[in-house]
């Protein structure tokens, strides 16, 4: 059996998307951005939850974003590394977490707001904040509006 050598790997974003002027910095901001990019991926199905990163740069301004998981009709399945991998990869340093909700009611769920303060003490920990969490139905909700974990 050969040794194993150590290689190099060089890293690349998943999904960039165009240089944004305008701040991310609304609710309404992240469901419209959702609306115009998110449903053009090829892995995307409504009818499945999907949870997208949005990775910003110190100014809160998008870089890029990235599929942490594709779940089914009500449920997605993540872990810390997951979500804040394609931020530090991507030298971001905030990220906005958005899913939707096949059902078409954006009401948060006890799992959604139980994962969302989680994520946000991992961010703490990493010095990566959180800036909201936007579930995508028909309309929209905030977390952050909602108040479930400033």
């Amino acid at each position: 059996m050969k040794p194993y050598t150590p290689h190099e790997f060089k890293v690349m974003r998943v999904r960039e998307c165009e240089p944004m002027t305008e701040l991310l910095d609304e609710p309404e901001k992240v469901a419209q951005y959702w609306r115009q990019n998110i449903p053009k991926a090829d892995w995307y199905d409504p009818m499945k939850e999907a949870l997208v990163v949005f990775v910003l740069n110190t100014r809160r301004r998008i870089i890029g974003h990235n599929l942490v998981s594709l779940g089914n009709l009500d449920t997605c399945t993540l872990t810390p590394r997951e979500v804040f991998r394609p931020v530090i990869v991507a030298a971001g340093s905030a990220l906005i977490l958005a899913h939707n909700h096949p059902s078409g009611d954006p009401t948060p769920s006890e799992a959604d707001i139980k994962v969302t303060r989680d994520l946000v003490r991992a961010g703490q920990l990493l010095k990566i904040e959180i800036l909201d969490h936007v579930i995508i139905g028909h309309k929209h909700t905030s977390l952050r509006e909602l108040g479930y974990y400033l």
